[in-house]
């Protein structure tokens, strides 16, 4: 167990683009979002009060939402009412900035102890934050250009030099950088040349109490799946970085090697369009229905947790197809409830997904071989059962609290550094 002893008191969180009060599954909100909101919750709850910092998006909006007890949100106004793309946000980073420092210079002197910014735009925002407040920055990147840049999917356009620009100058700013699994602190230190003595690594969560095995026949039975079905479930914004058309070309490949699997299996896409998937929303729709597979397919748009648990509890397998994942929180996600996970082989989902233990990774992104992958474990009963059993003991490891307890670690850490360099 981590030290979570702390002099700390309050703390701002930085989350520029999207909202930990947003739903998951759509625009830009996903795991980024579960991870702010679960460890602002848990934080918290160890007396440490919490101030998320986020664009408003809706005229509708209060300037303070209380989350949770001892979490607010302040929306910040920042260009127009509306859900501008990340891409288009550079352009009001300045807006953002002198709305978060107003908020502060409300307060009294030393009202925050420390800044923690997710993603990029955020840093930008905190980097100032840090100089003028005097406090520690601590910086979660959650995915990185230069590494998205090196998997781009078909289709994807590449990040740009602004974004590779901003981050390297927030990494040089940091006090400390959160990396989710070791192979993105190796990649912070290789491809942003991070000084290691600053970035730690802390994996992301699950509400253990919430993503749980269930009844699978129940779960079908509330959805309107059939009992006998075969499952295969995608969750997850619908853009070409998480690849869904991977799973919808590999049940197409399935059923032309198995025709007889047509009236058992269901492929279910949960989420809605994000990010360059908002350029072609029903490229998916065209998709199935030119592989002629339109019958099978069910699209599901961003739901609850509670019906999201019920999709996970239902599903033969997970299939995670992403080219890029800074970790993969519905891998973790589906295992907690018991799901086999079939995952690419990239970023951080080796360290989600144990494989040949609690799922399967698959190399590369053609249609066959994650076929093969997909049949192996939804046609043989003692391997599913062996590797649901898996993922059950696997995800038992990456419980939110354990995470809350590491973060205030880095936090400790980030605020005794910053108070050694004052007295240098």
């Amino acid at each position: 167990m981590a030290n979570t002893s702390t002099d700390l008191h309050r703390i701002a969180i930085l989350s520029v683009h999207t909202s930990p009060l947003h739903q998951p599954g759509t625009g830009d909100s996903g795991g980024m979002n579960v991870y702010i909101a679960e460890t602002a919750k848990r934080i918290a709850a160890r007396g440490i009060e919490v101030e998320i910092f986020t664009r408003a998006t809706s005229l509708s909006e209060p300037e303070v939402t209380e989350l949770a007890p001892g979490v607010l949100v302040r929306h910040i106004p920042a260009g127009p009412f509306e859900g501008l793309r990340k891409e288009d946000l550079p352009a009001q980073l300045c807006a953002v900035t002198a709305g978060v420092l107003r908020a502060e210079a409300a307060k009294n002197e030393g009202f925050y102890d420390l800044v923690h910014s997710h993603y990029w735009l955020s840093g930008q925002v905190g980097w100032i934050a840090q100089e003028r407040w005097g406090v520690p920055l601590v910086h979660t990147m959650h995915t990185m250009a230069r590494v998205k840049n090196l998997t781009l999917a078909q289709g994807d356009a590449p990040e740009p030099a602004i974004r590779e620009i901003g981050e390297e100058q927030v990494v040089t700013a940091a006090d400390r950088l959160v990396a989710n699994t070791h192979a993105e602190a190796k990649e912070l230190i290789e491809l942003y040349h991070a000084d290691p003595n600053r970035v730690r690594v802390v994996h992301p969560g699950v509400d253990l109490d919430v993503f749980v095995p269930g009844n699978q026949i129940a779960a079908r039975k509330d959805l309107g799946v059939a009992e006998d079905a075969i499952v295969l479930l995608f969750v997850g914004r619908i853009q070409p970085l998480k690849a869904p058309d991977v799973l919808i070309k590999a049940a197409a490949e399935i059923l032309k090697r198995n025709p007889e699997l047509r009236n058992r299996l269901v492929v279910a896409i949960c989420g809605g369009p994000s990010g360059s998937g908002l350029e072609r929303p029903d490229a998916l729709v065209m998709l199935a229905d030119q592989l002629g597979i339109s019958d099978i397919v069910k699209f599901v748009p961003p739901t609850s947790r509670a019906e999201l648990v019920k999709w996970f509890q239902s599903a033969s397998v997970c299939v995670v197809p992403s080219y890029s994942e800074s970790f993969g929180l519905v891998a973790i996600e589906a295992q907690a409830c018991g799901t086999p996970v079939i995952a690419a082989r990239v970023g951080g989902l080796p360290t989600a997904v144990r494989d040949g233990i609690s799922g399967v990774l698959v190399d590369g992104h053609e249609a066959g071989a994650w076929a093969d992958q997909i049949l192996t474990v939804v046609t043989n009963d003692a391997l599913r059962i062996k590797l649901s059993t898996g993922a059950i003991a696997h995800a038992s490891h990456f419980g939110w609290e354990d995470t809350t307890d590491k973060l205030i670690s880095v936090y400790n850490e980030a605020v005794k550094s910053s108070i050694v360099r004052a007295k240098a």
